[in-house]
């Protein structure tokens, strides 16, 4: 097992998707040198940026990138968390597409939240404040999965 995190260019949510591609596979063809057999991209903006053109550059390796979450709801309302990135991509709208037609999807984009995160804040004041401002919307409007 492999693992590979890009610190020289995060967070990726406020780059053109273009560039996270470019990155995606450049960072696929580094794996696959070291015979990684399956990829997994952990990171919502580049699975959304790179994940479609990636199965299509390399076909005979298995990647795993974000799920949806519409089948753990009990009132019909998801809340997606995520940068911008991530909800611009065709991936994203794919997944809506396929997966949840009869679930209302209630999106909200979180700048700064990984910049704190990558700081180490995870649980300090400013990271608990940014979360509520960004997930008290979401709950006010019934979302029950997150």
């Amino acid at each position: 097992m492999l693992y590979l995190a890009d610190h020289a260019h995060f967070p990726y949510g406020t780059r053109p998707l273009a560039d996270v591609r470019k990155f995606a596979t450049q960072f696929t063809r580094r794996l696959r040198a070291e015979g990684v057999k399956l990829i997994t991209v952990t990171c919502n903006a580049a699975s959304t940026a790179a994940l479609h053109q990636l199965r299509e550059a390399f076909p005979d390796t298995p990647f795993v990138g974000m799920e949806p979450a519409v089948h753990s709801t009990g009132t019909g309302a998801v809340g997606v968390l995520a940068t911008e990135a991530t909800f611009q991509g065709e991936l994203f709208s794919s997944l809506l597409e396929r997966f949840a037609r009869d679930t209302a999807v209630l999106t909200q984009a979180c700048p700064g939240l990984v910049e704190l995160v990558e700081k180490g804040e995870r649980y300090s004041a400013r990271a608990h404040a940014l979360l509520l401002r960004y997930v008290q919307p979401l709950l006010e409007r019934g979302v029950d999965t997150l």
